[in-house]
């Protein structure tokens, strides 16, 4: 019998949640969002037989589901992830896996105690140029990496000034956790190492500026509160010796939209790269993927094809929550990395307002 799935939530995403679990074979039996008409809505365009405005009358009328995908602004991630896990439900919520590291604990515990699998949508571990290189890695050819450079900086790319994104007591932050997937990705090639310390500087000079929204997100809301970052810079450094510095803005003086991981191994270097033409938008966006490496006393740079991806491996990565649960797949990712990244972040933040490194 397939997997029987109810999402919470009727946002952008869920057309990537759909697909995906579609992609796996997998019955999406329900969708719940206490918006009025929100769920009605969803489940219409995209072929769901029930709409719930409660996630109680979910879970009530279809006792059956065996999973839940969480698709809602950040405060919501831990609360609803560790309801469903004590109802008995496999969980894959998006990402930041939550507010900071402390609400992770809470659901890694949670899924400890009903044996149920916890995954987040790390979708960009799930694109093909990511999963080529990881092959590399994995074969040995890389080595260990000594370092590595994530990178996602918008220069407009602000997601609307006073909802929840703006607020930091809902969303957490701002695009240090908005777009965490650069460092999530290096830490992932890197073997997730443990990190012991941590630098950091935010900055929040743009963030009032209306010449800086980006071109998707939420409505303006007049009044709401923007109280987050428009761009975050860090060092870490590993237990293992490994080093990685980030940059990440929504706001900043740069040419482009870069999204990349750039890293240095003992074998060789390598560049897992997405250029946008506009910010925030995929219409003339640019894969890359390479290797680099010493072969008979000559500099080689290795491209490596990959098959075009337009979604940076969302579909693929709800797809493999489901294998996993079905115990057809590895899973993409862990609860414990989830933890270890979002100590890093909350670290970051933490040593932006000391001015002052900060142990792990």
């Amino acid at each position: 019998m397939a997997t029987q799935v109810g999402i919470i939530g009727a946002g952008g995403m869920l057309q990537y949640h759909a697909a995906g679990f579609r992609l796996a074979k997998a019955d999406i039996v329900a969708v719940a969002d206490p918006a009025p008409g929100a769920a009605k809505k969803a489940a219409e365009k995209w072929g769901i037989p029930h709409a719930y405005e409660s996630v109680e009358a979910m879970l009530a009328a279809h006792p059956s589901l065996n999973a839940i995908s969480i698709i809602v602004p950040n405060k919501f991630h831990a609360p609803l992830a560790i309801q469903c896990l004590n109802a008995g439900k496999h969980v894959f919520c998006e990402k930041p896996p939550a507010l900071n590291a402390q609400e992770v604990g809470g659901i890694i515990a949670a899924a400890k105690k009903s044996g149920k699998h916890v995954m987040f949508n790390f979708n960009n571990r799930a694109r093909p140029e990511s999963q080529a290189m990881m092959k590399y890695i994995e074969a040995g050819q890389v080595g260990k990496i000594n370092s590595a450079q994530a990178k996602w900086i918008r220069r407009t790319g602000i997601p609307g000034f006073g909802g929840w994104f703006t607020t930091k007591e809902q969303s957490g932050g701002g695009p240090l956790i908005d777009l965490l997937h650069m460092v999530d990705l290096a830490m992932y090639f890197m073997g997730y190492p443990e990190p012991a310390h941590v630098m950091g500087q935010t900055f929040n000079d743009f963030i009032q500026d209306k010449s800086f929204k980006g071109p998707w997100g939420i409505p303006d809301r007049i009044g709401g509160t923007t109280d987050v970052e428009n761009s975050a810079h860090g060092f870490i450094s590993f237990k293992t010796g490994q080093v990685l510095s980030l940059q990440v803005s929504w706001a900043e003086m740069v040419k482009r939209e870069e999204v990349s991981v750039v890293f240095q191994g003992t074998k060789a270097g390598g560049k897992v790269e997405r250029l946008f033409g506009v910010d925030g938008l995929d219409d003339t966006a640019i894969d890359t993927c390479e290797l680099y490496v010493q072969e008979n006393g000559n500099s080689v740079n290795r491209s490596i094809v990959t098959p075009a991806c337009e979604d940076m491996g969302r579909s693929a990565s709800a797809a493999n929550f489901i294998e996993a649960i079905e115990g057809k797949a590895a899973p993409l990712n862990t609860p414990e990395q989830s933890l270890r990244l979002m100590q890093v972040i909350d670290a970051i933040y933490a040593s932006a307002r000391s001015g002052k490194p900060v142990s792990i």
